[in-house]
């Protein structure tokens, strides 16, 4: 099974970077999205570590960050109110 997951995202990265040389995309909204990431993993770890929300912590993983990276503030406040509905 860890084979089969190994090949399908190998042939996922040949095509994407194959799609990016050959539409000659710009590097800018790489950047972007990398700025999103990171200022999305800073804001979870502001509202984990802050003590502003003792009773839940927000795990720093690709999901939640990409939730919050999409959603902005409104998916820290979304990710805390699934975690506090489903496990309190």
């Amino acid at each position: 099974m860890k084979m089969v997951a190994w090949v399908v995202m190998s042939i996922s990265v040949l095509l994407l970077l194959y799609l990016l040389v050959m539409k000659k995309a710009k590097a800018g909204w790489l950047v972007a999205f990398g700025a999103h990431l990171a200022i999305a993993a800073i804001g979870i770890y502001v509202v984990n570590y802050s003590g502003w929300i003792t009773q839940v912590h927000i795990p720093l993983n690709p999901v939640t960050i990409g939730t919050v990276a999409i959603l902005g503030l409104p998916g820290v406040g979304l990710l805390y109110a699934l975690k506090w509905f489903l496990f309190s």
